[in-house]
């Protein structure tokens, strides 16, 4: 691992960051191994720590790929990224559904894609990886993923590693390129709580896309997402993953929700990830796109699976949408 060479900010996209927000960021190329290298931006002290937990990770997933997934999925061996990818994660077709949505309003293929709260940059390199001449950004504030991602993602693109560009920071940054589209998934965004700062940052996101760019965000509401309750689903490759929505404070709409996963030997990883949002409305955020300055923002709903309760994971242009107890949609916001 070695950090050859400290390139100077462009000039041409500067940041547009509120007050207090904003750091002083540096770019630098960053070799991964098998051919594979990329240009990442980050504070000095977010460059260390990156170095520091990318030979963490290196050394762990060395020392559990000795073992078949199967034998390492107990609490003590199991890694929770790996988990998460395999429980939440469908890159292929969420790649495939943004690329339909962008062909849709502009006729043509998108090119220049950002992920904002990329975590282990997933989306962003199976962007580059389905497409050549596609290229992407992904900005996180969490080294933790990051570097997670650059070993197990972003090294296996070898070569169109290059293609990925990481930002270290907050995702009120402007993009490097002016990006056709702009994505927030798992509904990570909703960690802004408050309207003013939720319309702040759909503003930024409006500002910083390309002429004819679209922003896509995914969201999720019904009855069932204010109730304090469980949910297991099993997962193929043999363990359990639990969506835990822990509390529900209805005065200030606001959630926290954990994700754990248990396995067959008995045991349990606890509280993996936690997530304090707000429980936002489709409403809410449609209007605050449109107060950040998107004239067009279109609804698309999840159909219905064959056993009529679940979700059959295919969204298609919607007005009113149905009282399911719980449901997943995007909106797309078109500059």
């Amino acid at each position: 691992m070695s950090q050859v060479e400290i390139i100077p900010q462009p000039s041409v996209r500067k940041t547009s960051l509120a007050p207090g927000f904003e750091k002083k960021l540096e770019s630098r190329e960053l070799e991964l191994g098998d051919g594979a290298s990329l240009t990442i931006d980050a504070d000095a002290e977010g460059h260390a720590a990156l170095v520091r937990k990318l030979d963490k990770v290196r050394k762990k997933r060395a020392s559990l790929e000795r073992r078949p997934l199967k034998k390492r999925l107990t609490a003590k061996l199991a890694d929770k990224h790996e988990l998460y990818q395999l429980s939440v994660q469908s890159p292929e077709e969420d790649i495939a559904f943004l690329r339909k949505v962008y062909k849709g309003y502009r006729k043509k293929k998108a090119k220049h894609f950002r992920e904002d709260f990329c975590g282990t940059a997933l989306l962003a390199s199976t962007w580059v990886d389905t497409k050549s001449g596609c290229t992407a950004e992904g900005y996180d504030i969490d080294p933790d993923p990051v570097a997670w991602g650059l070993h197990q993602n972003v090294r296996l693109l070898g070569e169109d590693a290059s293609k990925v560009h990481l930002v270290l920071g907050d995702v009120r940054e402007r993009s490097r390129k002016a990006p056709d589209v702009r994505c927030a998934q798992n509904f990570s965004y909703w960690c802004f709580t408050e309207r003013a700062d939720m319309v702040a940052y759909f503003r930024s996101v409006y500002e910083d896309l390309a002429d004819d760019g679209v922003f896509v965000c995914d969201l999720h509401g019904g009855s069932e997402t204010q109730e304090e309750m469980e949910e297991e689903r099993d997962i193929h490759a043999g363990f359990t993953y639990v969506w835990d929505q822990y509390r529900y404070w209805p005065i200030q709409s606001a959630v926290q929700n954990h994700i754990h996963f248990r396995f067959g030997d008995g045991t349990e990883l606890f509280r993996a990830f936690t997530y304090d949002w707000r429980l936002w409305s489709l409403t809410e955020i449609r209007d605050c796109l449109h107060d950040a300055g998107f004239k067009q923002v279109d609804a698309y709903w999840e159909g219905t699976a064959s056993d009529g309760e679940s979700g059959n994971g295919k969204f298609t242009l919607a007005k009113r949408g149905e009282a399911d107890l719980s449901w997943i949609a995007y909106l797309a916001g078109v500059k």
